[in-house]
């Protein structure tokens, strides 16, 4: 079936990736097609059945899916890989983020957001679960943010404007609607500002504007 998001589980409980594997697999549009129970295990079966997203528990034995992360992350076209953690304010959600990964899910999270997570992290086209995102990155951001890049000169006054929105965690269609353009356009902007920005995705901007106080 074409169109199919392949999906990769990486957790140590077995019980826990059962119950998400059947969910996945209930859905016509996603299938799982690789577990994983260890970082150092998911290294190998991602890389064997390239997912496009990876749901990867941080706090695993052997290696932990921060290192996991790290590693894949070096790859080329690496997948888009959602951290899953117990609890929402965790520091080592926040660190991944920052290294590359798509985003952070809670693992009690409601099994119809789950599923929405996926599709939205494969489409690239808004942030999961929005406002818990930024309030991490309140939360662990650097007293003092950096200096801005150069690079952030370099976009034009409506790629300010969308980046703004972008950043508080509007999806494509929101600031479509906010803004008064197509969905398209909205999607060609921030591929510009990705691009000029050096940035993987738009968690990447989130964190982006909280690292240099753009937020």
């Amino acid at each position: 079936m074409t169109g199919v998001i392949r999906v990769a589980l990486v957790d140590d409980q077995a019980l826990f990736r059962a119950g998400i594997r059947m969910l996945v697999d209930s859905q016509p549009d996603l299938e799982v097609v690789a577990e994983a129970a260890d970082g150092r295990e998911a290294l190998a079966v991602v890389r064997a059945t390239r997912p496009d997203v990876v749901l990867m528990d941080i706090r695993m034995p052997v290696m932990d899916g921060l290192a996991a992360t790290a590693e894949l992350l070096q790859d080329a076209d690496p997948p888009r890989i959602v951290m899953l953690t117990t609890f929402d304010l965790d520091e080592a959600a926040a660190r991944a983020i920052r290294q590359g990964a798509s985003g952070f899910l809670l693992k009690d999270a409601d099994p119809e957001f789950l599923l929405a997570a996926i599709r939205t992290v494969h489409a690239g086209s808004a942030v999961i679960a929005a406002s818990a995102t930024r309030d991490l990155f309140a939360h662990f951001a650097d007293a003092a943010p950096r200096a801005v890049p150069p690079s952030y000169g370099a976009l034009t006054e409506r790629e300010r404007e969308i980046f703004a929105l972008a950043a508080r965690g509007l999806s494509n269609a929101e600031i479509a609607a906010r803004e008064f353009l197509s969905e398209a356009t909205v999607k060609t902007h921030i591929s510009r500002i990705l691009t000029k920005l050096a940035l993987r995705d738009r968690v990447q901007l989130v964190v982006f504007a909280f690292e240099h106080g753009l937020a």
